[in-house]
């Protein structure tokens, strides 16, 4: 007879989930010695908690179905927070297992006893369970998996007291049966066909499984009949790019940046995406980016076909045999001379294989790669969605879970490495293909802008200091190679060209730490609020110039 853990883990190997983050505890010893029972299932230790639950998220961005993780009692969920929060915000499904006390020794309120389910629900609303025996606990865990697959996708949580994972009599359950995903209705349609093909000016904002290539190229047939213009969310879950498919512009992270690009626009069509806000308030400034008086249509909700939506609009608007605009293969061309960010996404895109993955946790130094590797061979980017750092190194070792054959590249600020920086083991311990570009300007560079941004007031060295990592200076080659990782320091680009080259030929992980300045400082940190505040009293042109200059 089955315990609940072996009836646990065939539900989930039942259902596709054949992958498991895990950074157990005591109360999930049985599931750790179930794992040997069901071989098809995959698990990959990390040190951390928000390790665990990052890779999950990029796991399931390439994979297209679910990975697991193991988390110790509440505070284990607690630790991963972060990661599933982003994964929340990406709409990607994570099932996560934790592990809680047996249900007759919760009375004792013992030293690790937490209310789990409170935890769990800010970053897993939809679902949140405690199974309560081990013959439902099969059950309850395809509810969980049919929760987390959606649509949308979203983080589902299951608590596993230690006597239901222990106890016998577990069942294990089939695969959910998941309905059918429904396509927006005749009326949406010819009601966002009459906006496109009508006066005014109209943009289409794609974000979730819109940026995918089927869906982009339906999009791009529908700008090339009616004029509309395409943008991406500011953080995409998964973006696919490069040569032949079409190159769609990102929504700028600054608010101001963002509402020159959407300035003049009548109506604005949403497919699997949120209608543009700033990330933060400021004082004086608006937080709802969509101009006044500019119609919003959706044409796909988040639990609508975004594909299916698409290819309807491209009928309707007789966009069919439409010759989209695609991207031709473009090359930057080596930089050279002293090192700096905007040199080092140079490189990348100069040298970047086909196919490889992106993982962008740059933050300010990654403000031009956009531009570099938009012309460079086919790859998937995916970004930091929920904007909570610490995100890119984890999502970058489930990628490489995901995907064994495909070279991953994660570009990584020093600040938001440290995090995470855990990471690094299992990348070791796995013999991940991952590239790790560690971007150190020794600065919360992002965090200077906006506190220029916010109007703070004065800002001594006390605050300053805040924002300063350089004492003692960051040593991420002795942080790699103590977690096994081949690791590098680039000050030249000579040195960065070389090390890259390296890491390319060369499967495994290799750690880059590319000692760059700040992208924005000095002057022109001082002049980017001004500039910025400026904007939206300039003739559209100069705006359009002006942002293009900032972040293109």
């Amino acid at each position: 007879m089955s315990n609940g853990a072996n009836a646990l883990i065939q539900t989930m190997a039942n259902a596709g989930i054949t992958t498991c983050f895990s950074n157990p505890g005591t109360s999930e010893m049985h599931f750790v010695a179930a794992l040997d029972s069901v071989p098809e299932m995959r698990a990959v230790l990390t040190l951390f908690e928000g390790v665990a639950t990052g890779a999950a998220d990029g796991y399931a961005r390439m994979a297209g179905k679910p990975a697991a993780t193991l988390l110790h009692l509440g505070c284990g969920l607690g630790n991963g927070l972060a990661n599933l929060h982003n994964a929340r915000k990406g709409k990607v499904p994570v099932l996560n297992i934790v592990g809680d006390h047996a249900t007759y020794h919760t009375q004792y309120d013992s030293q690790l006893q937490s209310d789990i389910e409170t935890v769990a629900r800010n970053v897993s609303p939809g679902f949140v369970r405690t199974s309560k025996s081990t013959k439902e606990l099969g059950k309850d865990a395809a509810d969980a998996i049919a929760a987390c697959m959606g649509p949308p996708g979203q983080v589902a949580t299951l608590i596993l007291p230690a006597d239901v994972s222990w106890g016998e009599g577990g069942v294990a359950h089939p695969a959910p049966t998941m309905a059918p995903t429904p396509v927006a209705d005749d009326a949406t349609v010819k009601a966002i066909a009459n906006a496109l093909q009508g006066d005014g000016k109209t943009a289409i904002l794609l974000g979730g499984r819109a940026l995918r290539a089927p869906a982009l190229m339906a999009a791009a047939r529908i700008a090339a009949k009616t004029g509309a213009q395409l943008f991406s969310e500011v953080f995409p879950t998964r973006m696919e790019r490069g040569e032949g498919l079409p190159h769609i512009e990102r929504l700028a992270y600054l608010a101001e940046l963002a509402s020159v690009q959407l300035a003049g626009l009548d109506h604005l069509i949403l497919v699997d995406a949120k209608a543009p806000v700033s990330f933060f308030a400021y004082p004086g400034k608006k937080s709802y980016l969509v101009p006044d008086g500019c119609q919003l249509l959706e044409l796909a909700s988040a639990t609508e076909d975004a594909l299916g939506g698409l290819e309807k609009l491209c009928k309707a608007v007789q966009a069919e045999d439409a010759a989209p605009v695609l991207q031709k293969l473009k090359r930057p061309g080596l930089p050279s001379g002293k090192l700096n960010a905007d040199k080092v996404c140079r490189a990348i895109g100069e040298l970047m294989p086909e196919n490889c993955i992106i993982v962008d946790e740059a933050i300010t130094s990654g403000l031009r790669l956009a531009t570099y590797t938009a012309g460079a061979l086919r790859h998937d980017v995916l970004t930091l969605t929920g904007g909570a750092i610490g995100q890119g190194l984890p999502c970058a070792v489930g990628a490489a879970v995901a995907c064994p054959d495909r070279k991953v590249i994660a570009l990584e600020g020093d600040g938001s490495a440290m995090y995470t920086i855990q990471a690094l083991w299992t990348m070791a311990r796995e013999e991940l293909d991952i590239i790790t570009i560690i971007f150190n300007n020794r600065s919360y560079a992002v965090l200077n802008i906006e506190l220029q941004r916010v109007g703070a007031g004065n800002v001594g060295k006390k605050a300053k200091g805040q924002l300063d990592l350089r004492n003692p200076p960051l040593d991420f080659v002795r942080l790699g190679e103590g977690m096994g990782v081949s690791s590098s320091r680039a000050t030249t680009c000579d040195e960065f060209v070389a090390a890259f080259e390296r890491a390319l030929q060369t499967r495994g992980p290799h750690l880059i730490e590319a000692i760059v300045p700040p992208s924005l400082a000095g002057i022109k940190l001082r002049v980017l609020p001004h500039l910025l505040k400026s904007l939206e009293s300039l003739p559209r042109p100069v705006a359009n110039a002006l942002k293009r200059k900032i972040a293109p």
